[in-house]
């Protein structure tokens, strides 16, 4: 199982905020045992962001974006996911009520686009906030989940509906676990060369390196994939004896 995120926003791209949703969404799926392989990051651009899109669902069953679902007319995510799943968008009435209901006398009619929905989406149930999600199957059995950019509706929409749905829709059952060990007073070029036969010959579990330069640290990962927590921790801790050996 196989996924990807797919970042929308220029202001991203200009360094006017600071992408949060990507890191949390990645957690998320390794704490169901989804392996996160590509993350891209693309502005305000249909032909770009479809190109991204169609890259992506080709080879990741699992594709969740971020952005581009607002009312104006630079947010973009409806109409080019629908273009790359080959659906056209389809106004959905009680969205449109909804969206009157929440905006209140603030409501133009550009807030109607939020209404529009590639056909044969899920809608994602958005208590919080005017941008509706949703998730749109795609033609070689994956899907694309559309999410908001604003933080907070995201992480609610992930906890709530997306990762539920996820492990229902394709019979997850795992986790991603990994242990941190952290050395003082070594190199990370010595540490690699001493762990070259583990880290070359690991496939689960795996030995990554991270150099901490502001701690004065170098963190030695180890992470394994499993059924469950208590499964994933046996594997690892026969690695850790070799590491700390």
């Amino acid at each position: 199982m196989q996924a990807e995120i797919v970042v929308i926003g220029t202001e991203l791209l200009l360094g006017q905020i600071i992408d949060t949703n990507a890191a949390y969404l990645a957690q998320q799926l390794s704490n169901i045992g989804v392996d996160l392989y590509y993350k891209s990051t693309v502005g305000d651009n249909k032909g770009r962001i479809v190109e991204v899109l169609k890259l992506a669902t080709g080879r990741s069953d699992i594709v969740i974006t971020t952005g581009g679902i607002g009312p104006t007319l630079d947010d973009m995510t409806r109409e080019s996911v629908a273009e790359v799943v080959g659906v056209p968008l389809e106004l959905q009435p009680h969205l449109l009520e909804q969206i009157k209901h929440m905006m209140g006398s603030r409501y133009t009619e550009n807030n109607a686009r939020q209404a529009h929905i590639p056909a044969g989406a899920l809608i994602i149930d958005k208590p919080v906030g005017t941008a509706p999600g949703f998730m749109a199957p795609t033609p070689r059995g994956g899907v694309v989940v559309s999410l908001p950019g604003v933080p907070s509706e995201l992480r609610y929409l992930t906890e709530r509906t997306v990762i539920p749905y996820l492990k229902e829709r394709f019979t997850i059952a795992a986790v991603i676990v990994s242990r941190t060990l952290k050395c003082v007073g070594l190199t990370e070029s010595s540490i690699d060369e001493t762990l070259d036969d583990l880290i070359t010959t690991g496939s689960n579990p795996t030995i990554g390196l991270l150099a901490q330069m502001q701690l004065g640290e170098i963190h030695v990962r180890l992470t394994a994939k499993a059924t469950d927590e208590a499964a994933a921790n046996i594997l690892i801790a026969p690695l850790e004896a070799k590491v700390r050996e």
